[in-house]
């Protein structure tokens, strides 16, 4: 059996393991989260290296890229500084793989509903999940992004892809040397609620990004709101419903009521594909169609 592990700087809340065929290959994927203690995380890496077929890095992200240009999280790269043998991912792949049916997902399924609300998107953080950016802005819809909002907590929405290009030439190459939990919870934050900006919540039909993001941020009422996520557990989804949100998408499967982050799905392809290294976004894709993995929907409200 293959082994996948993603060790996350995020809550230990959060850890899960199941067993789940793919492509015919059973493959053990696990979570194990450290609390927001990065140098803990690293000496888990250090610790399984060469025992497990990938890792994914959760929590932070190695690299993020925007459209063709790509920055690194200098803050992040020790977490692995330990490992040798075993490849590692951050999910990277398939946000920007995956990620980009979102929003054909949605207007096919929920198109109707789409048409009557409003084709209008929030999308917490539009620099470091291009995929999603690029399917909702290909897609026709009015967007809001909210990295100067939530990431930065500066007043200033964007609106094009133009301004979150220019936004991450000038900033990024600063921000991501700045230590991770400045610019992202971890650890305990992520289940912290502080929302802000509820103006900008209210004023679209779909919010999209990251699950930590949207759980902290948002209003408490989502009332009719279709949220696009993962990484959820019952417990958020359980949260969702509490606030109106009337259905979920998750952009990666639900396994026995979890839908896991990018890099530990990544991960898991990693590890089936016998290939010991990081895949090519072309495989990926390749890979992703065999399976015919595809968002999922659920109906809160």
């Amino acid at each position: 059996m293959k082994k996948a592990v993603s060790i996350s700087i995020g809550s230990s809340k959060r850890n899960k393991a199941v067993e789940v065929t793919l492509l015919g290959e059973k493959v053990s994927i696990e979570r194990i989260g450290t609390d927001g203690d990065m140098e803990l995380a690293a000496k888990k890496f250090q610790e399984l290296d060469g025992t497990v077929d990938a890792f994914g890095v959760g929590g932070g992200d190695l690299s993020m890229q925007v459209d063709d240009r790509k920055y690194e999280f200098h803050s992040v790269k020790p977490m692995v500084r330990f490992i040798k043998k075993t490849p590692v991912v951050d999910g990277s792949g398939l946000r920007n793989t995956l990620e980009k049916k979102a929003a054909p997902f949605i207007l096919d399924k929920l198109g109707d509903y789409i048409n009557k609300m409003g084709k209008t998107a929030l999308i917490m953080t539009g620099s470091d999940r291009w995929g999603l950016t690029s399917s909702f802005l290909d897609a026709g819809f009015k967007c809001t992004f909210g990295d100067m909002l939530f990431s930065l907590e500066m007043p200033f929405p964007l609106h094009t892809a133009k301004q979150i290009k220019v936004l991450s030439a000038l900033l990024m190459p600063i921000a991501l040397r700045l230590p991770f939990h400045w610019i992202y919870p971890t650890g305990e934050k992520q289940e912290q609620r502080k929302p802000k900006y509820p103006q900008y919540f209210k004023a679209v039909t779909v919010v999209a990004g990251d699950c930590h993001y949207i759980k902290r941020f948002m209003p408490d009422d989502m009332n009719g709101k279709i949220v696009v996520t993962n990484t959820t557990t019952p417990e958020d989804v359980a949260l969702f419903k509490k606030c109106g949100v009337k259905y979920l998408v998750t952009t990666t499967p639900v396994l026995e009521g979890r839908s896991f982050g990018t890099n530990m799905m990544e991960a898991a392809l990693v590890a089936i594909s016998g290939k010991n290294r990081p895949l090519t976004w072309d495989e990926y894709s390749e890979m992703l169609a065999k399976l015919g993995f595809e968002p999922q929907l659920q109906e809160l409200n």
